[in-house]
């Protein structure tokens, strides 16, 4: 992977460190403010490409400054402008976040693996959302999350030499799936209902494609982890948990896969 981002780390290099990290602040909050449209539109069915971004209030259309990342919605203190209609959490946290993600890929990624590292932190911040918001992940996402890790194996495998980089690959996608659609088969099979959502075997899956086998098996533990504790808050704030209760699993591995795909390039 290296002379895959040769240039890239030769930029970084020539460069002051805080001018890329603002750059890559500016970069994903970019990224964020258009991961932020599709937040809202794909549970629609409206195109994240096509039409232009307008109040959820009044419908008037948005103008260019007011859809600057991040300071436009601190310039108008969450609100519009027209109606004083309060502008989503949504969009600011997938602002923000996009930018999190740029900036811990270029502080935290192995040098040949931080435009990878972005990649996978801005498509796993969609679709963690998706599953907190509206306990749905799209195939769609989820395929693209598959293809792009199998992009990244194949690079890796060209310039080794070898195909172990796509093996690795490859076992950790298959892992992955069967892991939680075995889980989901024996819940369903126990309890005679549906214990997980449709999504959640394919998002460990194309998950697996990122990290592989061992990486697969620490993401379920840490998603288990981090669900633990999403119950645990329930239960201090004093919302009801019952058998039903419906946790986003896809979130707990979105937000457990990022960190250890940073980790495993640091070692």
């Amino acid at each position: 992977m290296t002379e895959l981002t040769g240039i890239a780390d030769a930029t970084v290099t020539l460069l002051p460190l805080w001018t890329v990290v603002a750059a890559a602040a500016v970069l994903g909050a970019i990224i964020g403010s258009f991961l932020g449209a599709a937040l809202v539109r794909l549970p629609m069915g409206r195109s994240v490409v096509v039409g232009r971004s307008a109040c959820d209030g009044c419908g008037r259309t948005l103008s260019v400054w007011e859809l600057v990342p991040v300071l436009s919605f601190a310039v108008l203190r969450g609100k519009c402008r027209t109606c004083d209609a309060r502008i989503g959490g949504w969009q600011i946290a997938c602002e923000l976040g996009g930018a999190g993600v740029a900036v811990g890929a270029v502080a935290f990624a192995a040098e040949d693996g931080v435009l990878a590292a972005m990649l996978l932190g801005w498509q796993l911040l969609l679709l963690g959302l998706l599953d907190l918001r509206h306990l749905w992940l799209p195939r769609v996402l989820t395929g693209l999350l598959a293809l792009s890790g199998l992009a990244v194996a194949a690079a890796r495998a060209w310039f080794a030499q070898g195909i172990a980089p796509l093996v690795h690959a490859a076992a950790g996608g298959i892992l992955g799936f069967a892991l939680l659609w075995l889980i989901a088969r024996a819940y369903e099979r126990v309890r005679g209902r549906t214990g997980m959502g449709a999504g959640d075997p394919p998002l460990l899956g194309a998950i697996g494609l990122w990290l592989g086998p061992l990486g697969v098996v620490q993401t379920m533990l840490g998603a288990s982890v981090a669900g633990l504790l999403a119950a645990i808050v329930m239960l201090v704030s004093k919302r009801s948990i019952a058998s039903d209760t419906a946790l986003p699993l896809g979130t707990c591995l979105a937000v457990t896969a990022w960190p250890l795909f940073l980790m495993q390039g640091a070692g």
